[in-house]
C-alpha cells in the first residue's frame, strides 16, 4: 500500500465516522485534558500546603535532609 492509499483509507474512515455527538466530543474532552486539570490541581494544592507549612515554622526537608 502506497502513502497515497493510507490517506484515501483515513479519509473514508473519517467520513465514514461522520460528526461526534456533543456527548461524545465533550467526553474526548475531557479525556484530553482532564488529567492535565488534575495534575495542575495537585500541583497547586501540595504547594499551598508547603507553603503554609513554612509558615508556621516548621521547616520542610529539602533533598538533602531526606
Amino acid at each position: 500500500m502506497t502513502t497515497l492509499d493510507l490517506a484515501l483509507v483515513a479519509q473514508l474512515a473519517v467520513l465514514h465516522l461522520g460528526s461526534l455527538h456533543p456527548v461524545e466530543r465533550v467526553l474526548t474532552l475531557a479525556l484530553a485534558f482532564g488529567p492535565f486539570v488534575v495534575l495542575g490541581a495537585v500541583v497547586w494544592w501540595r504547594s499551598r500546603q508547603d507553603q503554609d507549612d513554612q509558615d508556621d515554622g516548621e521547616q520542610v526537608p529539602t533533598q538533602r535532609d531526606r
